[in-house]
């Protein structure tokens, strides 16, 4: 999915994050968290394009055992979503302090360059926590 920086758009993405997450059997409020999670990823990703290169890339990818989205941006050697530095294993919500920075829907968030490209890539992992049963 490739967007222009706009909240509409960003929303979108997230609406994708939820159909993902539903159909792999996440719970309710781990699919409303994820969803809200893409939607600032793709919020504070905005703030990092330039003129020269106006459009957010976004790849929604399940797996077996995760969800992965990886936001991609040209330009700038800042991470997509604001992180100063590589992050590794994001904390879990109730570790997480509101306006902390930290991505609560997600389990891994990590950030890497590829001459010029800047990727940031959120993994939800599906584990027994998080599977919804029938």
């Amino acid at each position: 999915m490739r967007m222009d920086a706009d909240v509409r758009l960003a929303a979108a993405a997230g609406g994708v994050a939820r159909f993902l997450a539903d159909a792999a059997g996440l719970e309710n409020s781990a699919i409303a968290r994820l969803q809200s999670t893409v939607i600032a990823a793709c919020t504070e990703a905005f703030e990092h394009l330039t003129r020269l290169h106006p459009q957010l890339d976004l790849d929604f990818c399940r797996h077996s055992d995760r969800i992965e989205i990886a936001l991609s941006h040209e330009g700038e050697t800042a991470p997509a979503v604001g992180l100063k530095a590589v992050a590794g294993f994001a904390k879990s919500s109730a570790e997480t302090a509101p306006g902390c920075g930290a991505f609560p829907g997600v389990d891994r968030v990590q950030y890497e360059t590829h001459g010029g490209e800047v990727v940031t890539r959120l993994t939800k992992y599906l584990g027994q926590d998080d599977v919804s049963v029938p």
